[in-house]
């Protein structure tokens, strides 16, 4: 009875955890078309609007469906809400984007339960620590998978914000030869694409939303809800400023990626300064022991030897 209940066990482990991968795999695949499942999904507000509110309903099917039920426990439409945003700042924005991540909370949950029930199995005290440990494992399967997301979110804002001097100088540039806005923007985008991919998908959703119809003033606010960042904010204030007031915006763009590489580069030079203290604790944990028993070790064996010696010749 009890190798049967160890085998299913591990069956179970192991169907949570390939499922896992299979979730986290489909969550983080390079998307066939980009662009246009951003258009779908970031078209109008609208539309986001009529997204959440499908997950309200009874009669919703698929991946909607098992979203509802999510919806409807309490407290679960607005994690449902702020987990869409992180996605969307973090550069997912597949339509199944926000249930596949829910599918991967909990089935990384589950692996967790399942692990700490075959740990305590044997454990004599029981119920205390069987309950502490499930506490412990929905705490991590909920808070781990939060955090990665974080780090994604950062990591999607740093590759835009390093892009964009560079992207900002070339549209000024590309300004400067006679096109207009919307045709700088998506030439910027196609010379962009393989050197700086996330900025050049991000400039051409905002063209494409424009020549769907939408204001140029609330695509660009959208843009800067989508990704967070207070220069890009700058650069849409000052985009919209210029077509309102028919200024120069060329000469602007050229000002602002200077003041966009000068910016890089006191990032750079504080991270260049921080590098001395993160290194601090590797070099006490790790670097001086090694030392230590590198330039002792010997010194010891010898004077062991020596005493060894002397001891014999007694």
């Amino acid at each position: 009875m009890k190798i049967a209940i160890d085998i299913l066990l591990f069956l179970f482990i192991g169907g949570t955890l390939s499922l896992l991968l299979w979730t986290g795999f489909e969550l983080l695949r390079p998307q066939e078309d980009p662009l246009g499942d951003r258009l779908e999904g970031l078209q109008t507000q609208a539309m986001v609007v009529a997204a959440r509110a499908t997950r309200r309903k009874k009669s919703a099917q698929g991946l909607d469906r098992f979203l509802y039920f999510i919806a409807v426990v309490p407290g679960g439409e607005d994690w449902l809400n702020g987990t869409e945003k992180l996605l969307a700042q973090a550069g997912i924005r597949r339509k199944s984007a926000l249930a596949l991540y829910c599918i991967f909370v909990l089935l990384f949950v589950m692996l967790l339960a399942g692990g700490t029930v075959y740990l305590q199995r044997n454990n004599p005290n029981g119920a205390s620590s069987m309950i502490g440990g499930l506490a412990a494992a929905f705490l991590l399967g909920f808070i781990l998978p939060k955090q990665i997301l974080y780090r994604l979110v950062k990591s999607y804002r740093g590759k835009l914000q390093e892009a964009l001097p560079d992207t900002v100088d070339l549209m000024g540039i590309v300004l400067g030869t006679g096109l207009g806005l919307d045709q700088a923007m998506m030439r910027v985008s196609e010379e962009m694409q393989y050197i700086y991919p996330e900025l050049s998908a991000e400039f051409a959703t905002v063209v494409m939303q424009v020549r769907a119809g939408q204001e140029r003033g609330k695509s660009f606010n959208q843009f800067v809800r989508r990704t967070g960042i207070e220069d890009i904010k700058s650069l849409a204030a000052m985009i919209i400023q210029s077509e309102k007031f028919g200024t120069s915006l060329g000469q602007a763009l050229k000002v602002y990626a200077d003041a966009l590489r000068t910016r890089r580069r006191l990032r750079a030079e504080a991270a260049v300064g921080k590098a001395g203290i993160k290194m601090l604790f590797p070099i006490v944990v790790f670097i001086l022991p090694v030392l230590f028993v590198i330039t002792l070790v010997p010194g010891m064996l010898s004077v062991m030897k020596d005493l060894k010696m002397l001891g014999g010749g007694r």
